[in-house]
């Protein structure tokens, strides 16, 4: 037989090995709406907890919307249920060309193209408009669906160190006679909550000649002073050559995404990105999601408003309570914790809580820096953050961190 036993047993002992190296990931299971309560089964075959959910990408608290809901409803009643098709062939409907308009008209670019994902965006774009004689300069903390991305295309690749604009600089000096120069970044990185220089990023993509590319997967709807991202809050809108991002988080949570940006880019990827030419169009149900999502935004900013006010109130609890955190001004607040199966710990303590937050451990993040990456939602109420604080500041005395440097959590529990 072709998967023999011992084949079995190999790759048995690799899943051994990563529960003893406290590496294991195990999925809860929520039997409720995405929201800030939810009813959660974990362990598989347990009874159902009530918890409050502090790890979502629901940062608008979209999700569930009644509107968003009710949107979708129409949606599935005059579209159907799928497309049955990728886009070129029959896959394409009027309200798939709407959103791409509207998504155009909301980033402030010239044209915007729909894919299943936005890692699908981001695995297709490079190697649709770069080739050998390009070179792709990338923040060495960008998402990895933008790493794999980078490994499909065939243009030269180098790094630079995370938001240090001296290094891109030099790399952009170094690369001065590559025939097309891309700098690659996160508006938001997902794993830290800062946000890239974008300004200084543009202003040095203009000096040497180099387009700008930036995923804003955790910034489109909240970032900026109308949530169009990070471009917005660095007011460089109109001047980034290239955005992704997914309707995934904070557009209504469902899925898919999108490559917005210079008109002739657009088109080249609806010429040659592969994950555009052979895969399935976007579901109709969560195209009129998104276009419901789109209007409810820009109709006003109370939302995004909301959110600000709650992620500043949850950092200065986890601050004022003695926990180390990662520095930010963005709903993703990063607990460190360095250690992995700490972070577990902690993590499955707080459940008991009632709290729901995942811990964060290699591969994920880097070697040494476990942590719970806390995630703020306008779903949640006032009530809602000071329930998990209490939670939070309970568990935290009792693995006696609170208060405790980087060095000495590491030298209770080791990296």
């Amino acid at each position: 037989m072709s998967y023999s036993e011992t084949t079995r047993s190999d790759y048995q002992r690799d899943l051994n090995a990563l529960k003893t190296a406290g590496l294991f990931k195990q999925e809860r299971l929520i039997h409720a709406p995405q929201g800030a309560d939810i009813e959660v089964e974990f362990p598989f075959g347990s009874s159902l907890k009530k918890a409050i959910n502090m790890c979502a990408n629901n940062y608008l608290g979209l999700s569930s919307h009644p509107e968003v809901i009710k949107a979708a409803h129409e949606g599935l009643e005059t579209r159907g249920y799928g497309m049955s098709s990728v886009r070129f062939i029959c896959g394409t409907q009027d309200i798939h060309k709407k959103l791409e308009e509207k998504v155009t008209e909301f980033l402030g670019t010239e044209d915007t193209i729909l894919f299943p994902s936005c890692m699908d965006a981001n695995a297709g774009v490079f190697e649709a408009i770069l080739d050998e004689r390009d070179i792709m300069i990338s923040d060495r903390l960008v998402h990895a669906s933008i790493i794999d991305g980078i490994r499909l295309c065939k243009a030269q690749h180098d790094t630079f160190k995370h938001s240090n604009m001296e290094h891109l600089e030099e790399k952009l000096q170094l690369h001065a006679d590559k025939r097309r120069k891309v700098v690659i970044t996160d508006g938001v990185f997902s794993m830290d909550g800062d946000t890239a220089k974008m300004g200084e990023i543009v202003a040095l993509g203009e000096k040497y000649g180099a387009m700008v590319f930036t995923d804003e997967s955790h910034s489109s709807g909240f970032i900026g002073k109308t949530g169009r991202g990070v471009h917005e809050k660095c007011g460089v809108m109109g001047k980034v050559d290239i955005i992704t991002t997914t309707f995934g988080k904070a557009l209504g949570g469902a899925s898919g995404g999108c490559v917005s940006g210079r008109r002739e880019i657009v088109e080249l990827c609806r010429q040659k990105a592969r994950p555009y030419l052979f895969s399935n169009a976007m579901a109709p149900v969560i195209v009129a999601g998104v276009l419901r999502v789109l209007e409810i935004l820009t109709k006003t900013t109370e939302r995004r408003d909301k959110l600000e006010r709650n992620a500043e109130y949850w950092r200065k609890g986890l601050t004022e309570a003695g926990f180390v955190l990662k520095e930010g001004d963005t709903p993703i607040i990063p607990v460190m914790l360095f250690n992995a199966k700490l972070s577990q710990d902690i993590s499955r303590d707080l459940f008991q809580e009632g709290i729901y937050a995942v811990g964060f451990f290699f591969p994920v993040v880097p070697q040494g820096q476990a942590r719970i990456r806390t995630q703020i939602s306008a779903a949640h109420e006032i009530n809602h953050l000071d329930r998990a604080l209490d939670a939070f500041k309970k568990v935290g005395k009792k693995y006696n961190i609170l208060g405790k440097s980087k060095q000495e959590i590491i030298e209770m529990y080791g990296s």
